[in-house]
C-alpha cells in the first residue's frame, strides 16, 4: 500500500492506493471515507474509471450513497457511473442511499434510473427505508410508485418490515398510503411482527386501520397470544373491541379505492368531515 496527502486549507485528505490488485479498492476508499468530490475529481481527471469495482462489487457510487455523499455522488452520475449496479449481496446505489437516509441522494439516483421494479430479493430500497425509519425516503419512493405490498421470501413486506423494527412514522405512512394491513411474511402478519416489537403505538395504528387480532401465524397463534404476560402491549389489544359500522364502511370504501385513488376522495363530492375520516384525518 502507498498513502497520499493532499493538503486543501487547513485539512488534510489521506487515502490509501492500492497498488498490486485494481480492484477498485483506490476509487472506492476515498468516496466511502472522506466523502470529497475534489478527490474523486483529481482520480477521475488521472483516468481511473467510475465503475472500478471491489471484489465483491460494490462501486464509488455505492460507497458514496451509503455514505449520504451528495456532492460525490453528483459527480459520479455525471461522468457516467452504472447506476444500476449490483453488489454480490444484492445492493444497488439507491438501496445504499436508503439505507444512510440521505433523502437527496435518494432523489438524484431516481432521476437516473426510475426503475421502480428491479428488486433484489435481499435488499429492496422500499423495505430499506421502510426497517430503518427514514420516513422522507420512504415518502420519494411512494411518489415514484414503487410496489408497497412487495412481500420478498423471509423478509415480508414493507409493512411488516417497519412494524419488526419498530419504525413508528413509516408504520404511519405506509398505511396512509393504502398498503394491505394484513400483508405481512407467510402467515405472520403485520400485527404479530408489531406484537413481538413491542411497540404499542404500531399495534393501535394496525387495529385503527383495521388489523385482523385473530389471524393466527405459521406457529398457530395469535397476536394476542404472542403479546407478554401484563404487557402494555396485550392490554391494548384485550381493550380492543370490535369494530363499529362507520370504521367498517370507512375500510370497505378504501379497499374499493385503491393505492392510487386514495388522495382523489375530493373527486366523490363528499362532505369535508367524511373526506377526512376515509383519509384518517
Amino acid at each position: 500500500f502507498n498513502d497520499y496527502v493532499l493538503y486543501i486549507g487547513q485539512q488534510s485528505l489521506r487515502y490509501r492506493v492500492e497498488c498490486r490488485m485494481p480492484d477498485g479498492s483506490r476509487l472506492v476508499t476515498v468516496s466511502k471515507v472522506q466523502g470529497r468530490a475534489l478527490v474523486l475529481h483529481l482520480l477521475h481527471s488521472q483516468g481511473f474509471p467510475v465503475d472500478m469495482l471491489t471484489m465483491d462489487r460494490v462501486s464509488p457510487l455505492h460507497e458514496a450513497c451509503l455514505g449520504g455523499h451528495y456532492a460525490c455522488t453528483t459527480f459520479l452520475l455525471e461522468n457516467g457511473a452504472n447506476v444500476e449496479m449490483v453488489s454480490t449481496d444484492g445492493a444497488t446505489p439507491l438501496f445504499n442511499a436508503c439505507s444512510s437516509g440521505s433523502v437527496a441522494c435518494v432523489r438524484l439516483i431516481l432521476q437516473y434510473s426510475p426503475n421502480t421494479h428491479a428488486v433484489h430479493h435481499l435488499a429492496s430500497p422500499i423495505h430499506q427505508a421502510a426497517k430503518r425509519g427514514h420516513r422522507e425516503c420512504l415518502e420519494v419512493l411512494l411518489s415514484h410508485g414503487f410496489h408497497i405490498d412487495l412481500e420478498l421470501p423471509g423478509v415480508g413486506t414493507p409493512l411488516y418490515t417497519a412494524c419488526l423494527a419498530q419504525a413508528t412514522d413509516c408504520v404511519e405512512r405506509l398505511l396512509q398510503s393504502g398498503v394491505d394491513v394484513q400483508g405481512g411474511c407467510g402467515h405472520d402478519t403485520p400485527l404479530h411482527a408489531a406484537v413481538v416489537g413491542g411497540e404499542v403505538r404500531v399495534v393501535e395504528l394496525l387495529m385503527d386501520y383495521g388489523a385482523d387480532g385473530s389471524c393466527r401465524n405459521s406457529d398457530g397463534k395469535t397476536p394476542l397470544e404472542l403479546a407478554a404476560c401484563d404487557s402494555t402491549v396485550r392490554t391494548t389489544i384485550q381493550k380492543r373491541g370490535p369494530c363499529t359500522l362507520s370504521q367498517l364502511c370507512r375500510f370497505c370504501i378504501r379497499r374499493s379505492l385503491g393505492q392510487t385513488r386514495l388522495d382523489r376522495t375530493s373527486a366523490l363530492f363528499l362532505p369535508y368531515r367524511l373526506q377526512a375520516f376515509l383519509l384518517y384525518q
